[in-house]
């Protein structure tokens, strides 16, 4: 892993800001879009909340983890998964677009999952 990524999973290791916008929030829910064009990574991110994406077309992703490690995931059309953490547990890391299409996804977190919600960076509110 580079110098700046290891860097970045030191620095954002407490960032709640899962997806490229966050697009609605209430007292239950945060509601993220996710846009990766190819070759675009997205900065770390920790999730804390239970949550659930889909991705809306096909595309190859590269996961980074804090350990040094990555992994690739295939996507197609439709593609849903769901995360559950207990209470203290969390789940960090960088996904990067390795595909030549658009990586687009909905991801929803429930703030009433075991785990507070991290706090969000200014500007990170729902438009």
């Amino acid at each position: 892993m580079d110098h700046n990524l290891t860097q970045e999973f030191i620095d954002r290791a407490e960032s709640g800001e899962v997806g490229s916008r966050l697009v609605s929030e209430t007292d239950r829910v945060r509601v993220w879009h996710i846009h990766a064009r190819p070759g675009e990574r997205l900065k770390v991110h920790t999730h804390v909340l239970d949550y659930f994406w889909t991705i809306h077309g096909p595309g190859h992703a590269r996961s980074h983890q804090p350990d040094g490690s990555h992994f690739d995931v295939e996507y197609e059309t439709g593609d849903t998964r769901h995360f559950t953490f207990a209470k203290g547990e969390r789940m960090t890391h960088s996904l990067e677009n390795i595909g030549d299409t658009d990586l687009v996804f909905t991801t929803v977190e429930f703030k009433t999952s075991a785990n507070a919600p991290l706090p969000l960076a200014r500007g990170a509110v729902a438009v």
